[in-house]
């Protein structure tokens, strides 16, 4: 059969998914996920800190110019094919959730919303993570995943609501991390499943060219409408967002949701609002009271708990 036939690729996965990943390495998914949580959790605060001179427009399309260029020259440096078929309807699905949808979205909610704040509703991440999984992937958690799921959203949620500026009052910008939310599910099970026959990076390199049009055009209109100026704090939190939010972080979350099984590696984003609002703390001034402790503490233990439960077989044979 040939090399580049769409059969070879779904026949011949870049990672395996589990179970029998897992027996070769049974904490691979989580501890890639880990890592990829870990690069994450700068984002909602240094978002934060480059919208206090740079415009939202700039920031959200910016950082994934910035993003393609990387991804591109990844591309053609390593000489990597095409994808095939299908896989670009599915490349433009993972694109519009993690390259354009959360990107802006969460850009323009956090001009008004404190870090802490929009780390509450992004709180709601990993069960809208596990959620898309489980519809798209057909893997089947035991009730007590769903619990722990449950458990956790709650303890994340309260624990971001504790924190002074939590969640005030229901405004506008919660309804577009909301969206950002959703996007950010979507985008995170879809690319997840397609990393298995692309490969980890190969994924978000591919989503990123094929948004850059559209970002690129994005990002010359708010330089037209608002030249960007900054201080030398704001342009290393853009270069942040846009060499590793947009780009390397993605290169071990997916290949974590790939090792899989996504709904358990997607809880380990529980533990992102609890560094989230440190590193709030730490780099904004945002005030952390001792609740943190108790707060992160629970939080972090339904995550290993979620981590922990067993999930069954998918129903039926992997989605291609």
């Amino acid at each position: 059969m040939r090399d580049k036939s769409s059969a070879t690729v779904s026949a011949s996965p870049v990672i395996p998914a589990a179970p029998a990943a897992r027996a070769a390495a049974p904490a691979a998914g989580v501890w890639w996920g880990l890592l990829g949580v870990a690069a994450f959790s700068f984002t909602v605060p240094l978002t934060r800190v480059a919208v206090a001179g740079l415009s939202p427009l700039f920031i959200g399309s910016g950082r994934a110019v910035v993003a393609a260029a990387l991804a591109s020259a990844a591309l053609i440096l390593t000489r990597q094919r095409l994808p095939l078929g299908r896989q670009w309807a599915r490349l433009a699905v993972v694109a519009g959730g993690i390259v354009v949808g959360f990107p802006l979205l969460t850009s323009f909610a956090l001009t008004s919303a404190p870090a802490s704040h929009g780390a509450v509703v992004i709180a709601l991440l990993p069960a809208a993570t596990a959620t898309a999984a489980v519809l798209r992937g057909h893997e089947r958690p035991p009730a007590a995943f769903w619990l722990a799921t449950a458990a956790g959203a709650a303890a994340a949620v309260g624990f971001a609501f504790a924190q002074p500026g939590g969640f005030g009052q229901l405004h506008w910008a919660d309804l577009l991390l909301l969206g950002a939310v959703a996007a950010a599910a979507v985008g995170y099970a879809e690319g997840g499943l397609l990393a298995r026959q692309l490969g980890a990076w190969q994924t978000v390199s591919w989503a990123l060219v094929l948004a850059a049009p559209l970002m690129v055009a994005l990002a010359a209109l708010a330089v037209a409408q608002q030249p960007p100026s900054g201080t030398p704090a704001q342009w290393a939190s853009f270069a942040y967002l846009g060499v590793v939010s947009m780009f390397l972080g993605f290169f071990a979350w997916y290949r974590g949701l790939a090792i899989g099984p996504m709904t358990q590696v997607s809880q380990i984003q529980l533990v992102q609002p609890v560094l989230s609002i440190g590193w709030a703390a730490l780099l904004l001034g945002e005030a952390l009271t001792p609740s943190t402790l108790l707060g992160g503490a629970a939080v972090i233990a339904c995550a290993g708990l979620a981590v922990r439960a067993r999930v069954k077989p998918p129903l039926g044979p992997p989605q291609s």
